[in-house]
């Protein structure tokens, strides 16, 4: 077997990360509402960043399943947009440095790059691990927002409540990630933000401020979203022009509100964002709603194209 560690090279100019957290999301499995790759975008918009570590994704993807885009221009080919996983040293608003750890989910060799990820956090010192996506669930959009938590620890995760006893759905280098720490002893932690199904196919900004006011809880970091919560509210309004317009959008809409509301009322409590597992769907139908999303390729008009 290769060394995983030569699945990467690092910068030669790293400062002292002893403590810092790590947060990662890859594309390639599910992201619904876009939700993990708008809070990535979000931060690399908003805080000064470089690359400190690089992987070969030559070893690492399959191009044939996920062919790059080249550019072909008069009589040429001009250029070809090669995909990175790279990792990214940041530092939030009080300058605490942190790593971001994005690009493509590797097709192949998981555990060699979940090993090599981990020679990285000893090697660093990173004290947390925080990985975040969204999953499609059968919630209104006009309501909280909900996010399954989980962690090597339950001590990471105390103040979430558990959805769901026991699940199987498609495995993703994410989750495989968070398994092998923790069975290394390493603290780690995700979120899946729970997205109305109805906006699974769209990019939903909202639902990356759910996330990101998680990571913040989770890490405390020092990450202010004003630009991120000003495009979820117009991404919002767009999404109430849409449901108006559309009488059946509207009806699964109103059914969903009435659902969401006797469940909170019948619990006594004003959300379902801490209701038990018997009010949220069964693994069966959690398991089927994930391998539609992946397999389905339409839905709402994206509100940022507008």
């Amino acid at each position: 077997m290769l060394d995983p560690e030569n699945l990467y090279e690092v910068d030669s100019d790293v400062p002292d990360l002893t403590g810092a957290v790590l947060l990662h999301h890859f594309d390639g499995f599910m992201d619904a509402g876009a939700a993990g790759r708008v809070l990535v975008e979000h931060l690399l918009e908003t805080y000064e960043h470089r690359v400190i570590a690089r992987f070969d994704v030559d070893g690492l993807l399959d191009y044939r399943s996920r062919r790059p885009l080249m550019t072909y221009s008069t009589d040429r080919w001009a250029d070809f947009a090669a995909p990175e996983l790279v990792v990214y040293l940041l530092h939030d608003a009080i300058g605490t440095p942190f790593i971001l750890l994005t690009g493509s989910e590797p097709d192949l060799r998981w555990e060699a790059f979940t090993q090599a990820v981990r020679s990285l956090i000893e090697r660093w010192g990173v004290r947390l691990t925080v990985g975040f996506h969204g999953i499609p669930m059968g919630v209104p959009h006009t309501r909280p927002l909900g996010v399954v938590a989980h962690a090597t620890r339950r001590e990471l995760i105390s103040e979430h409540q558990s959805f769901f006893n026991r699940v199987q759905v498609p495995g993703n280098v994410s989750a495989l990630l968070e398994l092998r720490l923790g069975e290394s002893g390493h603290d780690a932690v995700g979120f899946a933000a729970q997205v109305p199904h109805y906006l699974a196919q769209s990019t939903y900004p909202a639902v990356a401020m759910t996330l990101l006011d998680h990571v913040v809880q989770a890490t405390g970091l020092v990450l202010p979203a004003d630009s991120l919560r000003e495009t979820a509210r117009r991404a919002d309004a767009e999404v109430q022009r849409q449901v108006v317009e559309s009488e059946e959008i509207s009806q699964v809409v109103g059914a969903l509100e009435r659902q969401y509301d006797a469940f909170a009322e019948a619990a006594g409590k004003e959300s379902l964002l801490l209701e038990t597992a018997e009010d949220m769907p069964s693994a069966e139908e959690l398991g089927a709603e994930v391998e539609r999303f992946l397999a389905e390729q339409q839905g709402f008009t994206d509100p940022r194209d507008n």
